[in-house]
């Protein structure tokens, strides 16, 4: 599927990707983690054919720079900052439909499970909207068209509880046949989406291991909390969840591949937790 070979990449005479060798196979699902300057963002920009580079990169036996239009046709990426886009909504989903032959209507679709209101957004200019709008509709478009490659950078971040799940369970619904590559500087955020952890370091692969792969991306984590007293900061932070107060406690749902950051979240207030109740569930 993906094979990098002693790739290279210099900006100012400061190399950034030093030699890189790496393989992947279809059906990866792989958190490419690494601290800010690890060589993330340079890797997968030479991935999309953005860069030059000494070395050689194939995806599906061709490169993306001297096979830029083909290659990008089967690849759905997902940017971490959203470029500052001038298009329309509607003009923007067309352009990407019409690079990838695919259905702009898939792409309208995806975006309006995830809580995006289409009919409402369709002409507004895409610089002008909200973090979660604009991560709605970006991922609309990358998982609405063919492709067999997606290149996903902190997806999930500036998403709502409840679209989140909807975000789990489209990936979920795609695992048999693409490959995915997860960009993302916190392993936890990302780990029980993959099936791989591939971290960089100044520029080199410092670990490649499989992993587990046994959660459920589609499962849902039904929660009761409770609180040896009441906290203001606590109430305000589980509300983002989307948890309700109750005559006991709160009570919510998590998705499963959010058990890990939701604990997280958890763990700043285990002082004033007296009880935590997880049970999984299949989301039906």
């Amino acid at each position: 599927m993906i094979q990098l070979k002693s790739l290279k990449k210099t900006f100012k005479r400061t190399p950034v990707l030093r030699g890189l060798d790496l393989n992947l196979a279809q059906g990866d699902r792989v958190a490419l983690v690494g601290s800010n300057g690890a060589g993330k963002t340079t890797l997968v920009r030479c991935l999309l054919g953005q860069y030059t580079y000494e070395g050689e990169v194939l995806i599906n036996e061709l490169s993306p720079r001297e096979h830029r239009r083909e290659v990008l046709k089967h690849i759905g990426f997902v940017p971490q900052l959203p470029p500052p886009i001038k298009m329309t909504v509607d003009q923007l989903v067309h352009f990407s439909a019409d690079l990838c032959d695919a259905n702009p209507q898939d792409m309208f679709d995806i975006a309006e499970k995830l809580g995006l209101p289409i009919h409402e957004v369709k002409n507004r200019v895409f610089v002008r909207m909200s973090g979660g709008e604009k991560q709605k509709l970006l991922i609309g478009i990358a998982l609405g068209r063919p492709a067999d490659l997606l290149i996903l950078d902190e997806p999930a971040a500036n998403l709502d509880p409840e679209a989140r799940q909807v975000f789990f369970n489209l990936l979920a619904e795609r695992l048999d046949r693409v490959t995915m590559i997860i960009s993302s500087h916190r392993l936890d955020e990302v780990a029980p989406l993959v099936n791989r952890v591939v971290e960089l370091d100044r520029g080199q692969v410092v670990l490649d291991d499989h992993v587990d792969d046994d959660i459920d991306l589609s499962s849902i984590l039904n929660c009761k909390l409770q609180l040896s007293q009441n906290n203001e900061a606590f109430s305000k932070s589980i509300q983002e969840w989307g948890f309700k107060k109750t005559d006991t406690g709160w009570q919510g749902k998590v998705a499963g591949p959010d058990r890990l950051r939701f604990l997280g979240v958890l763990s700043r207030y285990a002082g004033l937790l007296s009880g935590i109740e997880m049970k999984e569930s299949k989301n039906d």
